[in-house]
């Protein structure tokens, strides 16, 4: 017979969405099977959509060697640390992202990718014990692309990471903010709503005329900070998370991002790449500003957290608006 503890880092998950993440080498049919046949709650039979509670004991049938087996994670070297810490406490860490290094990791890239590097982090400096922990791992609330660069937030238990996930769906409880640099002049901030729909297979975002059940809305705004010689540094908040958000929406109204691949102006590509050896976007989350009342994270209310921009963004801004 084993005994299992709920501890608070666990609590909140539906029964079987638990089991399906702790007993992660069993089959999903083992599983609904084992909660309608063998395993009980405080001793007693629940079905799959109860919502455990710290304190709660599961049992079942199974030797330590099984369990064992159907709990075991495949190791891994630990991840070479790329990011800067920007802010830190016992709820979050928000660092920056250096270019080029992806949020999480792909079917490519599966070990060196920035959620690994947190958590061998907070392995390291003891915020995270791997051992003591059933199905929680750190993670992040927010996502950039691989070429973008900035404010990542990581949640370090789960009631902040529950938190800070529902906050951040929302607008207005977390301000998020950009810089790049557009092709065209942008005379006067821009208010940008629209739907999009997402080919995940090519990775590529679409507009569209009108909103329908499969698409999703969008809302960006953007204000040119510098202007010149056909350029504008503009400072972008977005109020919605969606993929490639910035990049197709200040596209579409005219003002592509210098050196975008997918959705950039191909003229200004090409003389971007001549004049500064530029094969991607420029785009940098440079800062978040906290807007919490209430909840376990109100003391971050009126917080402000920037991230220095990348030299080579500072250089090529420099020589455009000089």
């Amino acid at each position: 017979m084993i005994y299992l503890e709920i501890g608070e880092n666990e609590a909140g998950q539906r029964l079987d969405r638990f089991l399906r993440k702790y007993l992660k080498n069993a089959p999903l049919s083992a599983i609904y099977k084992a909660i309608r046949k063998d395993i009980k709650v405080n001793n007693k039979r629940e079905n799959e959509r109860y919502a455990l509670k710290s304190g709660d004991v599961l049992t079942f049938y199974c030797t330590q060697e099984e369990l064992e087996a159907l709990t075991k994670k495949p190791e891994r070297n630990r991840a070479k640390r790329q990011f800067e810490i920007c802010y830190e406490d016992d709820n979050l860490l928000i660092v920056d992202k250096p270019f080029g290094l992806l949020t999480h990791g792909d079917g490519k890239e599966k070990k060196n990718h920035l959620a690994n590097q947190v958590v061998d982090y907070l392995i390291e400096t003891k915020s995270y014990d791997p051992r003591k922990e059933k199905t929680f791992s750190p993670a992040s609330v927010n996502r950039l692309d691989r070429n973008t660069t900035g404010l990542v937030i990581f949640g370090k238990n789960s009631e902040s990471l529950r938190e800070l996930n529902k906050l951040i769906r929302t607008g207005d409880s977390v301000e998020k903010y950009y810089l790049t640099i557009v092709w065209g002049e942008m005379k006067a901030p821009l208010d940008l709503e629209g739907a999009m729909i997402k080919d995940s297979r090519r990775n590529l975002v679409t507009l569209l005329d009108e909103a329908d059940d499969k698409s999703k809305t969008m809302r960006t705004i953007a204000e040119p900070v510098k202007v010149r010689g056909g350029y504008t540094l503009a400072r972008v908040r977005i109020l919605t998370g969606r993929t490639h958000q910035i990049r197709v929406q200040l596209a579409e109204a005219g003002y592509p991002l210098v050196g975008d691949p997918k959705y950039g102006d191909k003229k200004c590509n090409r003389i971007a790449r001549e004049r500064f050896d530029l094969g991607t976007q420029l785009l940098h989350a440079e800062r978040l500003v906290f807007n919490i009342k209430d909840g376990p994270l109100s003391y971050l209310n009126g917080m402000e957290i920037k991230a220095k921009v990348p030299e080579r963004f500072r250089k090529i801004e420099t020589e455009l608006f000089k």
